[in-house]
């Protein structure tokens, strides 16, 4: 998912949500994004998920991993997704920005644009389904240990993920069978769903993918209430386990940042295209000679669309590059902290002020 050409300000917005193949939008050498962005982007993350990939493989083979071998899993599989979402997409918006011309020109028989559709709609759709297999899989781990540990294995994990791809596909798959299209968008080096004439596909998209947003958020915050409660409890006892605080700890910042991450990509997209369904595609990106503001709101859709690709690159990072990372920092600057706040510390301080009043005298 990576539309990240922009036109010159007087080309004409027309092919926003018009038909495919009608010869609008136009990528040229001239305009306001550069090349080196989508390319910059799309090494990013391949690169970061495959990191990641590599990573989940030398953490499933080990010998104590056995209780994290189904999370690992969705996570290898979001990054195998993401990473092929960006090796389909990606040097197809470049080919064309790089081109300089219509789109019609190189694909007359908009079978590349039916291409590119059902690859943003797999590859949009099914990262959305497995980070919420993800959160309920979490939640199920830390508030119903013993039933997650009797029912729900690694094998019972792969099932899940096929079906969350057999999904994709097949919802991807509709407007074969005449339920929606796919049209070229606005400013014309890209495809999706289209909205026009309230598009029933484009509604089911749209809503599978907030709900996808509400069931993540939803298991993610019982789960850190979940931690929180343990904590608490932990810290009253005995032994604190300051091992299960460093793991309850990992595991708040993690889900943290999956929550903002998620809901800052995609909602924007998903609202924009319910919003256009509702008002049967009657988007302000159809006029012939959009004024400025008009212009304007055809940025603001086309910005929602780059924040959903931005998902793409950030998964791997919030859900596993960064994850010993932030924990690291948080640690060393806890351990400043406590440094600084003993006795030790003081009488330096103390020491120190001393000396700069008899200097200053």
């Amino acid at each position: 998912m990576s539309p990240w050409q922009q036109r010159p300000p007087n080309a004409s917005a027309a092919g926003g949500l018009a038909p495919r193949g009608n010869g609008t939008g136009r990528a040229e050498r001239g305009s306001a994004v550069s090349v080196a962005i989508p390319l910059t982007m799309m090494l990013t993350g391949i690169v970061g998920n495959a990191l990641a990939m590599l990573l989940v493989f030398r953490s499933y083979r080990a010998k104590g991993s056995r209780r994290k071998r189904s999370f690992l899993l969705c996570i290898g599989s979001l990054a195998l997704t993401d990473m092929l979402g960006q090796l389909l997409t990606s040097p197809i918006v470049i080919s064309v920005y790089l081109s300089g011309r219509p789109w019609a020109t190189m694909d007359p028989s908009g079978r590349l644009c039916d291409f590119f559709g059902f690859s943003m709609t797999v590859f949009g759709l099914c990262p959305l389904l497995i980070a919420s297999a993800m959160a309920v899989e979490r939640a199920l781990a830390i508030r119903a240990p013993h039933w997650y540990a009797s029912h729900l294995s690694p094998r019972a994990t792969e099932r899940g993920l096929l079906a969350i791809w057999a999904a994709g596909v097949a919802l991807a798959l509709l407007p074969l069978a005449g339920l929606g299209r796919y049209s070229l968008q606005w400013p014309g080096t890209w495809c999706f769903i289209s909205t026009a004439g309230g598009s029933a596909f484009a509604a089911a998209f749209a809503s599978l993918g907030l709900l996808s947003l509400v069931v993540t958020g939803a298991c993610n915050l019982a789960t850190i209430q979940a931690l929180v409660s343990r904590c608490r409890a932990k810290a009253g006892g005995a032994q604190p386990g300051s091992r299960w605080g460093r793991i309850a700890t990992e595991t708040l910042l993690q889900l943290l940042g999956i929550m903002c991450v998620l809901s800052a990509c995609w909602s924007p997209l998903l609202i924009t295209m319910l919003r256009m369904v509702a008002e049967h595609g009657a988007g302000p990106c159809r006029g012939e000679s959009p004024r400025w503001e008009v212009r304007r709101e055809c940025d603001l859709s086309l910005t929602a669309v780059r924040l959903a690709s931005l998902n793409q690159i950030l998964d791997p990072w919030v859900y596993l590059l960064l994850r010993k990372i932030l924990l690291r920092r948080c640690r060393q600057a806890a351990s400043a902290v406590s440094k600084c706040s003993n006795a030790e510390c003081r009488e330096r301080s103390l020491t120190a002020s001393e000396g700069t009043r008899r200097t200053a005298a």
